[in-house]
C-alpha cells in the first residue's frame, strides 16, 4: 500500500499527490474517515479521484492509501432479497450502523459472513475443472437452486472439496495450484463477466403486458428503452415487470430516483406475492439503491453493480432481467463527474463519450451459453427507463438509448393522463425482435398470431388517421364502414393495450389471453364489416354487447376465461342481423 495526499477537493472529486504507480479504477481510501474512491486519471505523480460518499469535511493533505484492486462486489449465497447501496453495501446493516442515514466512510460487506449454507459437493477429489463447472449446490430462501461455480478466472485440478455448514467466505475446498475455493467469488463491477458464446434468442421474455407481448415483443436476452415524461408509469411498469416478467432473477436498479418514491418501491416489492409460487417476491429479487440525495459517483456505479448481479445468476444457467430506472439519472452522473474533470462537453454538456458508455452497457444484456459443465444457457434481459426532460424524446440520453435498444417502447402523457396503463404510443414504439419472435408465438400460443398481430397494427394505422378527420366533421358524418373500424380500435385500445395494475385478474395477461383478447377484436370488426356488406346499417350492430363480452373476458379469473370466451364468441356472430341479399 502506498500513502498520499489530498491537495484539492471538488464535490465529489479530490486530487492527490504521490500516485504515481495507481492504476485507473483502482480503489482507495480517503482521510481518517476512510471515504470509498476511485482513480479516474492519473498524471505523473498526480492522481484525480472519484469519492462514492459526501466529501464534507475532507481537509487538505489528508492521507490517501491505495486499496489495489476496483470496485468489486461478492457474489454469492445471500444475494437473493437483499437491498444494496450503489457500492454493493447492505442498507439494513449500513441501518443498524449508523441510523437512518449513512454516515461517510461506513464499511459492510455485501454478503453477511455470519450467514450459514449447506452446500452439496457434486464434483470429487481429483477431477479437472475448467472456469465456470458447477462445483455444488446451496438451497437458498424458496427452495432456489444456487449454483457455486469455479471462478472464471480459474481452473485445475480438484484437490479438495467439503460438503456442509459455510459461511459465503469459507474455504469449502482447494485447487492444485493453492487457489482456494468459497461459496462466493469477486468480481470487478465494470468488467463484464465472461461466456462461452452468444447464441441469438428463440424465445420472447414474456411481460404479462398485452401491449408489449402482442405489438412490441422483447426477446429474452433483449435491450428495451422506456422513455416518458414525468408522471407517465415508468416506475409502474418496471414493478409490473419485475412481478410478471418471465425470468428467474429480477434486479432492481434505483438509480438516481427520488428518495420517497423508492421508500415506496422498497415497502412495495417487501409485500409483493411471486404469482408463480406463492411466496415473497423479494426470494428472487436483488435491489440496487441509489436515491437522488446519495453521492453522485455512486449512481454511476449502481447500474454496473446490478448488471453484474444479473451476470452472475446468468453464469448458473438462470434468466435474469435487469430494470434499470433510470439512466438519464446514471447520464446525469456522467455530465456532473465530466464537467469537474473539466472534459470537452458534448450536446446539452452530457460528456463526448456518453453514446458508447451506453453502447457498452446495453452489450451486457444478452442470451449466451455459459462457461463450464454442465452445459447450460443463460440470458439477461435489460429494461432501461429514461427520463427526458420535458418529455422530448431528441434529447441525448435518449437518442443515445435508442441507437442501441432493440425495442422502444414510448409512454406518452396524454395517455397516462386519461388513466390508459400502459401509457404506450403504438405509433411510435416498435420492436426490432418482432419479426424473429412470431415463430415462438405461432408455435406456442396460435398459428393465427402473426396475422392477428398485423391485423391490429392495421386497426390502430387507420384509427390514427379517422380520428383526425372526425375531430373536424364528427364522427357522425364518416360512413359507416369508418364508424365501425372507430369501434373496433377502442375495443383494443381498452381491452388489448390498456391494463388495470391493481386487478388481480388483470394485472398479468399470459399470452393464451392476449392473444384470444386481440383476436375478439379483429373478429368483430370482421363481423361487423360482413353485415355491413351485406347491406345493414352502423346503427344496427350490437356494438354495445359485444363490448361488454369483451370487458369480460378481460376481467374474467382464470377458472371463467372459457365461459366469458364463449359468451364472447356467441356476440360476436350475432353481431348484426341478417342484412337484405
Amino acid at each position: 500500500m502506498t500513502a498520499a495526499a489530498i491537495t484539492r477537493v471538488v464535490g465529489a472529486l479530490a486530487e492527490a499527490v504521490g500516485m504515481r504507480d495507481a492504476q485507473l479504477n483502482e480503489l482507495v481510501r480517503v482521510g481518517e474517515r476512510a471515504l470509498l474512491a476511485e482513480v479516474l486519471r492519473v498524471r505523473g505523480d498526480e492522481a484525480t479521484l472519484q469519492v462514492f460518499e459526501d466529501t464534507n469535511g475532507v481537509p487538505l493533505d489528508a492521507a490517501v492509501t491505495r486499496v489495489g484492486s476496483p470496485l468489486s462486489v461478492d457474489l454469492g449465497p445471500g444475494l437473493l432479497g437483499a437491498v444494496l447501496d450503489g457500492v454493493g453495501r447492505p442498507l439494513h446493516a449500513l441501518a443498524a450502523d449508523t441510523g437512518d442515514f449513512i454516515a461517510p466512510g461506513t464499511v459492510a460487506t455485501t454478503l453477511d459472513p455470519s450467514r450459514r449454507f449447506a452446500f452439496r459437493a457434486t464434483r470429487r477429489v481429483g477431477e479437472r475443472v475448467s472456469a465456470g463447472d458447477v462445483l455444488g449446490t446451496v438451497e437458498e430462501r424458496g427452495g432456489f437452486e444456487h449454483r457455486i461455480m469455479v471462478p472464471p478466472t480459474r481452473a485445475g485440478v480438484v484437490r479438495a472439496l467439503d460438503s456442509g455448514e459455510f459461511g459465503p467466505m469459507d474455504a469449502i475446498g482447494e485447487l492444485d495450484d493453492g487457489t482456494l475455493l468459497q461459496l462466493s467469488q469477486r468480481w470487478a463491477v465494470r468488467r463484464p463477466r465472461p461466456a462461452a458464446g452468444r447464441i441469438p434468442s428463440d424465445r420472447p421474455f414474456l411481460t404479462g403486458q398485452r401491449v408489449f407481448d402482442l405489438l412490441f415483443p422483447v426477446a429474452e436476452g433483449g435491450t428495451v428503452a422506456v422513455p416518458g415524461g414525468f408522471g407517465t408509469g415508468k416506475t409502474v411498469i418496471e414493478q409490473s415487470l419485475a412481478k410478471f416478467g418471465e425470468a428467474d432473477v429480477i434486479v432492481y436498479v434505483g438509480c438516481g430516483e427520488r428518495g420517497n418514491e423508492m421508500a415506496e418501491v422498497l415497502h412495495e416489492f417487501g409485500a409483493l406475492v411471486d404469482p408463480r409460487t406463492g411466496r415473497p417476491l423479494m426470494e428472487r429479487t436483488v435491489l440496487v439503491v441509489n436515491t437522488s440525495n446519495m453521492p453522485v459517483a455512486a449512481r454511476e456505479a449502481s447500474t454496473y453493480l446490478g448488471l453484474t448481479i444479473a451476470e452472475y445468476f446468468r453464469d448458473m444457467g438462470y434468466r435474469t432481467a435487469v430494470m434499470a430506472d433510470s439512466l438519464s439519472r446514471w447520464a446525469e452522473a456522467l455530465r456532473e463527474i465530466g464537467s469537474r474533470l473539466q472534459e470537452m462537453p458534448g450536446e446539452e454538456g452530457y460528456p463526448m463519450y456518453l453514446a458508447s458508455r451506453t453502447a457498452k452497457l446495453h452489450e451486457r444484456a444478452g442470451c449466451v451459453r455459459c462457461l463450464g459443465a454442465p452445459e447450460r444457457r443463460g440470458s439477461v434481459t435489460l429494461v432501461a427507463a429514461v427520463s427526458p426532460p420535458g418529455g422530448d424524446f431528441s434529447e441525448p440520453v435518449t437518442q443515445a438509448c435508442l441507437r442501441v435498444a432493440g425495442a422502444l417502447w414510448a409512454l406518452d402523457p396524454e395517455l397516462a393522463h386519461q388513466r390508459q396503463f400502459p401509457a404506450v404510443d403504438a405509433t411510435t414504439s416498435y420492436s426490432l425482435y418482432a419479426p424473429s419472435m412470431e415463430r415462438w408465438f405461432g408455435a406456442q400460443v396460435s398459428p393465427r398470431w402473426s396475422e392477428t398481430r398485423a391485423s391490429i397494427v392495421a386497426l390502430l394505422q387507420r384509427d390514427t388517421e379517422l380520428r383526425e378527420i372526425a375531430s373536424v366533421v364528427g364522427q357522425e358524418a364518416l360512413a359507416d364502414a369508418d364508424r365501425l373500424l372507430l369501434a373496433a380500435a377502442s375495443f383494443v385500445r381498452e381491452s388489448v393495450l390498456g391494463q388495470s395494475a391493481f386487478d388481480a385478474n388483470d394485472a398479468c395477461s399470459p399470452p393464451e389471453k392476449t392473444f384470444r383478447l386481440a383476436r375478439a377484436s379483429v373478429d368483430v370488426f370482421d363481423r361487423g364489416k360482413e353485415a355491413l356488406d351485406r347491406g345493414a346499417l352502423f346503427a344496427d350492430l350490437e356494438i354495445d354487447a359485444a363490448r361488454r363480452a369483451l370487458a369480460a373476458l378481460r376481467d374474467s379469473p382464470p377458472g371463467d376465461v372459457t365461459a366469458c370466451a364463449e359468451e364472447l364468441a356467441k356476440r360476436i356472430a350475432a353481431l348484426a342481423p341478417p342484412g337484405p341479399t
